[in-house]
C-alpha cells in the first residue's frame, strides 16, 4: 500500500543475477530527514534543548546527505548516461549484498530487475572537499570484478561534488547532474 502511494520505494540490487535483497526507502527526502533527526527527538525540542538536536544533525549530516543524494544522482544519471556512454535505454540503479560486504552506488545496465549486460558501475562521492581520485578508482576496479555480470569491459563512473582526478573514469559533477533535469 505504501509503495502504491509512492511513500515508500523498494530498491532491488541491479546485476545479471536474480536476487531478493530489497531495500525500502522513504521517497520524500523531507519526511526522511524529519524521521531521522526531528521526530525521535521532539521531546528535546519541547524541553528547550533544540541545540542537542542541531548538534546531532551537524554531526550526522555528511553521512545522511550521502545516502539522501543517491536516488537523486541515479535519476539524473539515467537522463545522462545514454548519450555519454552511448548505450540505448539504460537503467541506473545500485548493487549490494545481504551483508553489505559489496556495495556499489551506481550500476548502469540494459534492463532491470535482472540485467543481461552491465555497461558501467560507479561511485557517488558527495564530500565537502576531496576529489574522486585513484584510490576510489582502485576500489571500483575491484568491485567491477565482484558484481555479477562485471568484467574489464564495464566502464567506471564517478559522481562527485568536488571533481575527479582519476583517469579512465567518466566523471559527472553537480552542474551536469542539475542540467540533466532540464533535458527533454
Amino acid at each position: 500500500m505504501l509503495t502504491d502511494k509512492r511513500v515508500v520505494a523498494v530498491d532491488q540490487p541491479l546485476s545479471t543475477k536474480k536476487t531478493k535483497e530489497p531495500r525500502y526507502r522513504i521517497t520524500d527526502p523531507y519526511l526522511r530527514f524529519w524521521l531521522r533527526f526531528i521526530g525521535p527527538h521532539l521531546d528535546e525540542v519541547e524541553r528547550g534543548r533544540g541545540d542537542l538536536v542541531l548538534n546531532r544533525i551537524r554531526t550526522s549530516w555528511p553521512a545522511w546527505r550521502g545516502r539522501a543524494i543517491e536516488p537523486v544522482v541515479r535519476e539524473a544519471l539515467s537522463r545522462l548516461v545514454a548519450e555519454r556512454l552511448e548505450v540505448s535505454a539504460p537503467v541506473v540503479g545500485g548493487y549490494w549484498t545481504r551483508n553489505n560486504s559489496l556495495e556499489i552506488d551506481i550500476v548502469v545496465a540494459d534492463r532491470a530487475p535482472v540485467a543481461t549486460r552491465i555497461h558501467a558501475i560507479g561511485s557517488i562521492k558527495w564530500h565537502e572537499t576531496g576529489r574522486f581520485d585513484h584510490r576510489e578508482q582502485a576500489v571500483l576496479e575491484r568491485q567491477r570484478e565482484q558484481i555479477p555480470g562485471g568484467s574489464d569491459d564495464v566502464r567506471l563512473i564517478a559522481a562527485s561534488r568536488s571533481g575527479c582526478d582519476a583517469s579512465g573514469v567518466e566523471a559527472f559533477g553537480p552542474a551536469e547532474l542539475i542540467a540533466a533535469w532540464s533535458q527533454g
